[in-house]
């Protein structure tokens, strides 16, 4: 299976953490709104047909955590399938900026 690379695209009020596989067309993302200079929203996924199924969008959930943990800032669970993720994974409550 073909590794999945995730980057981060940002501006100054928006941005992303966009997933693409070797050999898969299309890419996954998640859409943040930037809240303050601590504080994000995840605001939307979006796994196309070709990389549903793959991890792709549990691989970006993963990278965000692990970024907000790195760069010290938190994340509002606006995104349902952020949300459900989050569910599963109490762990990550350091990085949640209101608790669900």
């Amino acid at each position: 299976m073909s590794s999945i690379t995730i980057t981060k695209e940002t501006t100054n009020t928006t941005g992303r953490y966009v997933a693409r596989i070797e050999g898969r067309e299309g890419e996954a993302e998640i859409t943040f709104t930037v809240l303050g200079p601590a504080l994000i929203s995840a605001d939307h996924t979006n796994a196309p047909e070709s990389l549903r199924g793959t991890g792709a969008a549990k691989a970006l959930v993963d990278h965000m955590v692990a970024d907000a943990r790195t760069a010290g800032f938190k994340i509002v669970l606006n995104c349902p399938y952020v949300r459900a993720q989050f569910d599963k994974h109490p762990d990550w409550r350091d990085v949640v900026a209101i608790d669900p």
